[in-house]
């Protein structure tokens, strides 16, 4: 079994957990840098010994992490596509839960830490590099679906580029202004997300011989 892969056993994956809870909670009080497997150990109620019975590293314990929120994600877009809505408004009208679930203090905080070590250690920059390849990947299958006709795949991915930007951007935002109106943020985030993924982004090329700075528009 791999350090990032799910148990069949429920014992095994209950411990996995157990351990990625505690050191998500040492996280967003030193860092990962700064905390030691011992802390981590100490934080589960386990010896440190058991800690590695599980995960080699700190490094296997963030891949986990980051398998976990990877997981979510399949399981938001499994649930988007099969809401019965048509699938650019399920994605529209999830807005408010969105932003709420990205200004979510706790969830903020340990997506920072988890950013700052991959500056530092290029191992765990490794983990969410392939992560987001993955993400990407769902994104673009989604905006195939349901983006207006003549978007080309580099147009697509600059679409799930600046999703990506949104979502993750608001992150941040939880940290630095954790009591902004969100409703308000979630109602424009709407009309964005309707621009962005169902609307045409370029104007229509111009006709030949027409010049539009004099043709009285």
């Amino acid at each position: 079994m791999t350090d990032t892969t799910r148990s069949a056993d429920p014992k095994v994956e209950s411990r996995r957990q157990q351990i990625v809870d505690a050191a998500s909670i040492c996280a967003r009080r030193a860092g990962f840098h700064g905390a030691s497997m011992a802390e981590i150990a100490q934080a589960a109620g386990l010896s440190v010994g058991q800690i590695y019975r599980y995960f080699e590293s700190k490094e296997a314990i963030i891949a986990a992490i980051v398998a976990r929120d990877m997981a979510e994600m399949r399981d938001k877009f499994s649930q988007l596509e099969g809401s019965g809505e048509p699938l650019a408004a399920a994605i529209i009208d999830g807005c408010s839960r969105a932003v709420e679930d990205s200004y979510d203090l706790e969830r903020s905080a340990l997506k920072l830490e988890v950013l700052a070590e991959a500056a530092r250690n290029p191992r765990v920059a490794a983990i969410l590099q392939d992560a987001d390849v993955e993400e990407r990947a769902l994104k673009l299958a989604v905006l195939k679906q349901i983006a207006p006709p003549g978007c080309d795949d580099r147009e697509l991915a600059a679409r799930g580029e600046v999703l990506s930007m949104l979502f993750e951007g608001m992150a941040v935002r939880g940290v630095n202004n954790p009591a902004t109106d969100r409703a308000a943020i979630g109602e424009v985030l709407r009309s964005i997300l309707r621009h962005l993924l169902v609307e045409a982004a370029r104007e229509p090329a111009p006709q030949p011989g027409i010049d539009r700075e004099h043709s009285g528009h």
